[in-house]
């Protein structure tokens, strides 16, 4: 690890294109770093005053005009002009809209690299305005988050991490811990003469205080995982129950293959859909059943490790059937098995039997617990089963304007240790130990806190958090 400062700043030219590839009416070619403007100079003529230049222009000015590669025309295109450091990278930056299509980006974007400019790598632009100080750690990840945001209440807790929400939380914490790691610190550097600088009750309810702030955060990750991933949504039942029928109910498509010859799943298909304000990241399992075939065997192997894993799970019953009754009993032994997780039984194929309300009702007294009856086929009873799920995780909802929750793995990480390292710094306090060990937890938790919001880099890790992003982003 090192400190921010010690990164060099990247100044070289870089060039990409910023929008997906594809035809369109626009796409914009962006450029950012030491000497953009010359570059752009030599290739754009402005359609008024062609003599004037870029590099004269101030920032934030847009310029009408035309791209050349030598005396052959590439475009006409918008030239917007960002000076460092008021852009984005806090470098100077252009941006091209050009004409869509892949050809079009293809001609401009060679036109830049052959004029000075090298091919930016995945979240460069990105990396660039986090190294330059322009955003934190914790908000370019929310940048990537914001981009790829499938629900409404994803994208809202994205757009208040890149506000900095939850880095001004985590700043307050890092302040504090600061303050009494120098404190004990100074004690270290007067130890001969025995004098503290901060009572130990003080600074043990500090940490206390410090230690309950960061395990609220911990907490709210199962919250925040759950409004940016969505709820983690297993449909598990016997072969030819009906669950890829419900899948592909439940996503209005026919996403996976169905079939009335049993066990046509033999893996996990995943799809999302989103029903009012939640989003539900739907598992289409193999079927439970005793298998011989290795195939399908680890099939349902995966099945039962999806179940672990699972928020909630569908468990679907084909009502006409000679076993459902047998079903029932699986069902709430799952329930018994997997007791943290929500389990919702599903009575499928109610228009095939004359008595299926009837069976139902039997059904719902042998399971002790309330049953949604459907026709998948047929798409009947759906708006009930969706209104159940939704209920089944209520208490989403009121979360969606939460301002500080933890969605990322990596910060959820990170606190956890930062609140194990306080809690072993509490009880070295209470234990009378020596100064030097419980600055030691006090630094480890400063650290792992920094560590979020980029106070402490490690190369590595910027590596994998901008490689996921996409060029020119």
């Amino acid at each position: 690890m090192s400190d921010l400062s010690s990164l060099p700043v990247q100044g070289e030219p870089v060039a990409a294109v910023a929008t997906p590839v594809g035809v369109g009416a626009l796409a914009v070619v962006r450029m950012s770093g030491e000497g953009v403007l010359a570059i752009a100079d030599r290739v754009f003529t402005k359609a008024r005053s062609p003599e004037t230049l870029l590099a004269d222009s101030p920032g934030y000015t847009a310029h009408f005009g035309k791209l050349y590669d030598g005396d052959s025309m590439i475009d006409e295109v918008i030239v917007l002009v960002f000076r460092s450091p008021d852009s984005f990278t806090v470098e100077d930056m252009v941006e091209i809209t050009c004409h869509g299509g892949p050809v079009v980006t293809k001609h401009v974007l060679k036109l830049l690299l052959d004029n000075g400019c090298r091919l930016a790598e995945p979240g460069e632009f990105t990396r660039r305005a986090f190294l330059n100080g322009r955003i934190d750690l914790l908000q370019a990840e929310a940048i990537g988050e914001m981009i790829h945001a499938r629900s409404e209440s994803a994208y809202r807790t994205a757009v208040n991490q890149m506000k900095g929400t939850l880095s001004g939380k985590l700043n307050s914490l890092r302040e504090q811990l600061l303050h009494s790691c120098a404190l004990l610190e100074l004690e270290l550097d007067f130890s001969e003469e025995d004098v503290e600088f901060q009572s130990r009750e003080e600074l043990s309810g500090q940490v206390d205080m410090l230690q309950k702030e960061v395990e609220k955060l911990v907490e709210s990750y199962q919250h925040g995982r759950l409004l940016s991933e969505g709820v983690a949504t297993a449909i598990i039942g016997r072969p030819n129950a009906g669950k890829s029928t419900l899948l592909n109910a439940l996503l209005g498509e026919e996403r996976a293959i169905v079939s009335h010859m049993p066990g046509t799943t033999r893996d996990y298909i995943e799809e999302c859909f989103i029903h009012e304000k939640t989003m539900f990241r739907l598992t289409d399992t193999a079927g439970l059943r005793e298998v011989d075939e290795e195939v399908e065997h680890e099939g349902v192997r995966r099945s039962y490790q999806k179940i672990a894993e699972a928020d909630l799970v569908l468990f679907l019953l084909d009502v006409g059937s000679d076993m459902y009754e047998e079903e029932v009993v699986a069902a709430t032994r799952l329930r018994e098995r997997y007791p943290e997780t929500k389990l919702l039984v599903v009575a499928n194929k109610i228009d095939s039997v004359e008595d299926s309300r009837r069976r139902m009702r039997i059904l719902e007294e042998k399971a002790g617990s309330r049953m949604i009856g459907i026709s998948a086929l047929k798409q009947e009873g759906l708006g009930e089963l969706k209104a159940e799920m939704n209920s089944m995780v209520e208490g989403l909802d009121k979360l969606h304007d939460a301002s500080v929750l933890v969605t990322s793995m990596r910060h959820y990480e990170a606190l956890r240790n930062a609140a194990d390292a306080l809690r072993n710094a509490r009880e070295l306090i209470e234990a009378q130990s020596e100064t030097e060990l419980i600055a030691f937890e006090l630094r480890s938790a400063l650290d792992y806190v920094g560590e979020i919001t980029g106070k402490v880099v490690n190369e590595e890790v910027l590596n994998v958090i901008f490689g996921q992003f996409c060029i020119g982003k």
